[in-house]
């Protein structure tokens, strides 16, 4: 192993046999007939898992197979792919709690792993307690948690409950106590499973600052997370596992794309909309709507992507004042931005049934986060006629859209301005500020 190398990784797999209905009997001999056989048949089948024999058969399912990548010291790898792809299994792996079927695996360092948040806790025992106890589990000496006590504390929140048992915390106060010990380990290997998916948003956004400090540390952190705008944030690299295999392994980006574009395959962009009512009039004016960029339909953008809405509207012909609007809003409800086409009219309208509107976008100038989108018919007088609403959702990843290698998140408010900044040098002091 390369003395550069924190981790390497070997043609791994992982199998594991599935539970199958046995063959029972009626007869009271067929039944002791099978108990007899069970221990052979029980034994044949662990036989199927070994690596001599392959493992193949209808009771094998492999969730990794043939596995291969290193990882350097100091760097920052995320691990992307679908529900049931492989990637808690490889992390588990990786972390010794279950032992590989094929392959081989080289560590160089002291390894932790913060797969589940609060494992280790004891219900009678205090906060205080559990926090000594749960940083031994995880492999911190007494005195370094002595040392890290008041952050863990104070990072968390709990301070005011301390003594009190963890039996009569709240879901989201075991959460936070439990990432709060996790994330002040100080080990040369840190293995992450989707941590960010828990606690409220406001701590959500504390545990990102966290990771972005534990990977900025110089230590080596494997990171599995659905959360695409902290994988480009944090990572310096990226591999997608599709059905336990690592099909792709390049910069996040480039990663992140990949998986989105297998991901829009999997998914029905189309909503049926002849079934709903329309609480604005008795006609219904929007007969279809399809989100797209320039090529295919998708519904999860990288910033600075072009945005198109196809909506296909019948009776426009009919009544010259009506306009059909695209409404950009919260998740929770609040109105973010507007269109619609009587700011920018058309020059003709063809007399036809039916017309295709397209709100072509050519950057949507959005921050990371998921969107509602709502469209709408409106007459100039009688306000809306027809509306979808709360049915569609675009989700915006983070990406490199100042070409600067600065990354907007959430933070950074809602939209993401380009522009330029001109600095010059000031020869001398202003007399006065207005």
């Amino acid at each position: 192993m390369h003395q550069d190398l924190a981790i390497s990784v070997r043609d791994l797999g992982k199998a594991y046999r599935l539970g199958l209905e046995q063959e029972k009997s009626d007869t009271l001999f067929g039944s002791m007939s099978n108990m007899a056989k069970a221990p052979f048949r029980n034994l044949r089948n662990l036989r199927r898992l070994d690596t001599a024999s392959g493992g193949e058969g209808k009771d094998t399912l492999w969730a990794l197979r043939d596995v291969s990548f290193d990882v350097h010291k100091g760097e920052v790898l995320g691990i992307i792919g679908r529900n049931g792809a492989g990637k808690s299994t490889l992390l588990k792996v990786l972390s010794r709690i279950t032992e590989p079927t094929t392959g081989e695996i080289r560590m160089r360092g002291r390894v932790s792993s913060l797969l589940e948040v609060g494992t280790g806790f004891h219900p009678e025992l205090s906060g205080r307690e559990n926090i000594y106890m749960n940083g031994t589990i995880l492999g911190m000496r007494k005195a370094e948690i002595d040392r890290k006590f008041d952050e863990i504390v104070d990072f968390s929140g709990v301070e005011r409950f301390l003594d009190t048992p963890i039996k009569r915390y709240s879901s989201g106060q075991k959460v936070r106590l439990a990432f709060s010990v996790a994330a002040h380990l100080e080990p040369e290997i840190l293995i992450v499973d989707e941590v960010l998916a828990v606690g409220d948003h406001e701590f959500q956004a504390k545990c990102l600052g966290k990771m972005k400090q534990v990977a900025g540390g110089e230590r080596t952190v494997l990171f599995v997370s659905h959360n695409m705008a902290a994988v480009a944030g944090l990572c310096c690299r990226a591999i997608l596992l599709t059905g336990g295999k690592l099909v792709f392994d390049n910069e996040p980006s480039k990663v992140i794309s990949k998986y989105i574009a297998g991901a829009e395959n999997q998914t029905d962009n189309n909503v049926n909309l002849l079934n709903r009512s329309n609480q604005y009039s008795e006609k219904k004016y929007i007969q279809s709507i399809k989100i797209s960029d320039t090529k295919q339909q998708k519904r999860t953008f990288l910033m600075g992507e072009p945005v198109n809405i196809h909506v296909r509207v019948e009776g426009l012909s009919n009544d010259p004042s009506l306009q059909v609007g695209v409404i950009i809003k919260s998740m929770s409800g609040e109105w973010l931005a507007m269109h619609n086409t009587g700011m920018t009219p058309p020059s003709t309208l063809e007399q036809a049934e039916f017309h295709d509107c397209i709100f072509q976008c050519d950057s949507l100038p959005l921050v990371p986060g998921r969107y509602a989108i709502d469209v709408s018919v409106a007459n100039k007088s009688a306000g809306r006629v027809d509306a979808v609403e709360d049915l569609f959702s675009i989700d915006i990843i983070e990406s490199d859209v100042y070409g600067s290698g600065y990354r907007s998140t959430s933070g950074d408010g809602v939209f993401y301005l380009k522009a330029d900044w001109n600095i010059t040098a000031a020869s001398t002091l202003p007399t006065h500020v207005q």
